[in-house]
């Protein structure tokens, strides 16, 4: 028996929640019609806040690592899913390479490969996991906490094609998020689909460009059903000048920081929202939550103390942070046991196949909770993303859940629209 959130799933009826469920049609129509023309991503996972007047996606993952959170019976959800999304890349696939990240020590990350193996093998696929750690020059078999096991092995180039010995994929699955570069052995692959493509890799991915691509989606999403698109868009700034250890660009970032909390300030006005407003700094690339800093009023980020500073340049791999965006922040009202929690929710194709919760005992309810001491055995959500009922009210789980994945939906259409708007600038670079 899963727990409910309690003040998710009791609270007053809200009427976001309401407009989803009385537009639902229009919804699936209009989502039907945008993935016509652009292609999902493979797979993805985002995170969401609700505040109750505004639910809002902050984080968008490009290389899901917690299919093993998911519920297991939407099992057959994953399945199907992943099915679609290979026969919409390579329908003549029979066998995949999966290339995950390198801390084979996260016994949590680990399990999730496992997880993704299981899914992507019960589509049909022959699947062998490729290393790129330098430690793995042999056969490697992992143990895991859960009494399985991973079988990792170097990887082998052959011309312009990855496997491993004895193994020639069709296609090669990046779960790995490139943070440090893209290594030479996955360059210039003929012949064999990467997915995702590398140019989504944090070597050159920015959370800005995500956020310039979800604000038009959520624009165009808000005029079908006749909503104000700031309850579904964190508004946002960009500072590409900041170098934390010098102490160079604060006057930059302040600046950002001051007009956001404006704008945030007016909104909260002309809503009648009590609350106090912040703003998330972070780094523009990467990920696990490294360089991620919550702030109330602009002089808080100048000045910083050796230790604050020291946090927010380096993320992980050890790169540089140089340039940061500055989100507005989504307060979450949803807690469990007493616990801030915040919803993820996981696709494939572009179909949502689950989802939990992240959960964190110290942390407020305007904190980033993916941070260390997050629950990491989450809550499983209990019904899936696509059903709602139109005869319970909107605080009921399905339809609760049904606007966790309208929304998670909007985030990934809009990393869709960014691969290929991404796409297009590297063609054109490459050309120049």
């Amino acid at each position: 028996m899963v727990p409910h959130l309690t003040t998710a799933l009791t609270g007053p009826l809200l009427d976001l929640e309401r407009n989803f469920l009385d537009h639902r049609t229009e919804i699936e129509q209009w989502f039907r019609a945008q993935w016509q023309e652009t292609r999902p991503p493979f797979y993805g996972s985002t995170d969401l806040r609700n505040s109750g007047f505004k639910l809002a996606p902050v984080d968008l993952n490009l290389f899901p690592g917690g299919f093993n959170n998911l519920n297991e019976s939407f099992l057959p959800l994953c399945v199907q899913a992943a099915q679609a999304a290979i026969e919409r890349i390579c329908p003549d696939a029979r066998r995949l390479l999966l290339i995950p990240e390198n801390h084979t020590r996260n016994q949590f990350y680990l399990q999730n490969v496992a997880q993704l193996v299981a899914i992507l093998r019960l589509t049909g696929l022959e699947v062998r996991i490729g290393s790129l750690s330098p430690e793995v020059t042999e056969p490697t078999t992992l143990e895991l906490a859960n009494g399985a096991t991973l079988l990792l092995e170097p990887l082998e180039r052959r011309g312009g094609s990855l496997g491993v010995k004895n193994f020639e994929p069709c296609a090669v699955l990046l779960n790995n998020d490139l943070s440090a570069g893209v290594p030479d052995v996955l360059r210039n692959l003929d012949g064999q689909w990467l997915i995702p493509p590398l140019h989504a890799g944090w070597h050159t991915r920015r959370k800005s460009n995500h956020a310039r691509a979800y604000s038009r989606i959520a624009q165009e999403f808000a005029q079908v059903i006749g909503i104000d698109p700031w309850r579904i868009n964190p508004e946002f700034g960009v500072c590409g000048q900041i170098n934390f250890k010098e102490r160079t660009g604060e006057e930059c970032l302040a600046a950002q920081v001051d007009a956001l909390l404006g704008r945030i300030r007016a909104k909260y006005k002309e809503y009648g929202v009590s609350d106090e407003p912040f703003v998330v700094v972070k780094a523009d690339a990467g990920t696990y939550g490294m360089g991620v800093m919550t702030v109330r009023d602009a002089s808080e980020v100048q000045g910083l103390n050796r230790r604050q500073r020291n946090k927010m340049s380096v993320i992980k791999e050890g790169l540089q942070v140089q340039e940061v965006i500055i989100q507005e922040g989504v307060h979450t009202f949803e807690t469990c046991a007493d616990a801030v929690a915040e919803p993820v929710v996981y696709m494939m194709d572009h179909y949502v196949v689950g989802g939990f919760y992240r959960v964190h005992t110290e942390r407020g309810r305007d904190e980033n909770l993916n941070a260390p001491g997050m629950h990491f055995k989450p809550l499983a959500f209990e019904t899936c993303c696509t059903l709602p009922d139109a005869a319970q009210g909107p605080d009921a789980p399905p339809n609760r859940f049904y606007a966790y994945g309208v929304v998670a939906r909007l985030a990934l259409l809009a990393a869709a629209v960014e691969i290929e708007e991404t796409a297009s600038t590297e063609l054109e670079q490459a050309a120049a």
